[in-house]
């Protein structure tokens, strides 16, 4: 029982620590390194629905204690939802669950937590129906998020923002995201590339949304996939994927992807484009090794340049550029299926943070950019602030920016960029803005 439980210690101290504002992507692999690898996948499971849940389970938390927990005793808090997330959305065993999560209170040198943990998921297991009847009522603030599994702020600037379509956008981000593939048509089609998937008894569908995505059946290894290794095929979200589709370049254009950290859309780029000179620029260094990393799996090659995008005297070659992908820095809503720790690490007064820096970006890259080129401005948020009131903003400052039409049934029209909303793929935001030659 020892080493099972350590497994829960490690989740709770995962979810204490993200509560503390560490992302989950900083704590997890550290963490996981501490277990049997057997265990590594127990250990992110856990951390992954706990906080997906996080807000639920919090409330069920609430409706069953007799006062809420010290904030000093948040690693308790953190292990009683882990519990509670065994319980009601895992298949392992009621007593395995609660016994073994009990059973951590020792290994936590918190004996005096072992009745209150025992008692509080022994209550729910026997209350379990009365629980899930929470989430059926929305008549007050309260119930509204114990349904949606999200804070109150972000469920009301979503209301706001999208009426007609909050709802859908709270429930996939309770969705286990797919896993979605891209295909080097520089290698193979991705027809071939299906064939080669089903040779290997993995169950994939093409998308009808970015033209070289697969969106596989279930998960697998990275190191089963057939040609992962040397470059025939990249993970990437469907919706990610059209960043690539949406810049028309011809050979020897100079192409700029800032803020281009992990890499995807760099490498998706050079994969489409041949005989382009792409700059990528990001403000951090460590994930421009991995945008190095990606370029050296697929066998491309790009300029790498480390700096900040309102700073281009640190960075620039005073060349004008023929196209500019702004994948600018923003709340991440619309990944937050893949990322639930967003849900605890973002605050309402991030959005406008955001939106100022996005805007002292968006106008910087403006004027690296060439008369008659191109600039697709993206973020991966579903908030207007972000996206389509960004886009309005800049264009009415910037008399030499014309909106261009971005074609395409995925997507919706905000008439000043398509907004695709969390579902097949991620939410994501895309505009493309040429800038007018002089006279025109």
């Amino acid at each position: 029982m020892a080493r099972k439980s350590s497994v829960r210690l490690a989740a709770a101290t995962a979810v204490t620590r993200v509560v503390s504002g560490e992302s989950l992507s900083q704590v997890l692999p550290d963490l996981q390194e501490t277990l049997p690898k057997k265990d590594q996948a127990l250990l992110a499971e856990l951390c992954y629905g706990t906080l997906r849940y996080y807000f639920r389970l919090s409330a069920w938390l609430n409706k069953l204690v007799d006062k809420p927990l010290k904030k000093k005793e948040q690693v308790i808090h953190s292990l009683i939802l882990v519990g509670l997330y065994q319980l009601f959305y895992t298949r392992i065993p009621a007593h395995a669950a609660i016994g073994e999560t009990v059973q951590v209170t020792r290994s936590m040198g918190k004996a005096w937590a072992r009745g209150l943990v025992n008692g509080v998921l022994r209550n729910a297991q026997r209350n379990s129906d009365e629980l899930n009847d929470l989430d059926d009522q929305d008549s007050d603030h309260f119930d509204e998020i114990c349904a949606n599994a999200h804070p109150a702020w972000l469920i009301g600037k979503l209301k706001k923002g999208w009426p007609e379509h909050w709802q859908g956008i709270l429930k996939a981000n309770n969705s286990q995201p797919p896993m979605t593939l891209r295909v080097n048509q520089k290698h193979l089609s991705r027809d071939r590339y299906l064939k080669k998937l089903l040779d290997h008894c993995i169950q994939a569908s093409p998308s009808t949304t970015a033209p070289q995505a697969i969106t596989l059946a279930k998960p697998v290894p990275v190191d089963e996939l057939p040609g992962f290794a040397e470059g025939w095929v990249s993970v990437q979200d469907e919706s990610a994927q059209l960043a690539g589709v949406l810049i028309d370049t011809k050979s020897g254009e100079k192409v700029l992807d800032a803020c281009c950290a992990p890499g995807g859309k760099t490498c998706h780029l050079l994969e489409l484009n041949d005989g382009i000179k792409l700059d990528a620029l990001d403000v951090d260094n460590k994930r421009l090794a991995r945008v190095q990393e990606n370029l050296d799996r697929i066998g491309l090659s790009a300029r790498l340049m480390h700096g900040d995008g309102t700073q281009p005297e640190q960075w620039w070659d005073n060349q004008l550029y023929d196209h500019i992908l702004l994948d600018a820095p923003c709340s991440a809503t619309g990944v937050i299926r893949r990322h639930p720790d967003i849900k605890l690490l973002r605050q309402p007064e991030d959005i406008d943070a955001l939106a100022r820096l996005q805007q002292r970006i968006l106008n910087t890259m403006w004027t690296l950019l060439k008369p008659g080129g191109t600039l697709l401005y993206a973020t991966c948020s579903v908030m207007p602030a972000e996206n389509s009131k960004q886009v309005e903003a800049f264009l009415s400052s910037h008399p030499d920016a014309c909106l261009q039409t971005i074609e395409g049934h995925w997507g919706h029209d905000t008439g000043f960029g398509r907004q695709i909303f969390p579902g097949s793929g991620d939410g994501f935001f895309y505009s493309l803005i040429k800038k007018q030659a002089q006279g025109s």
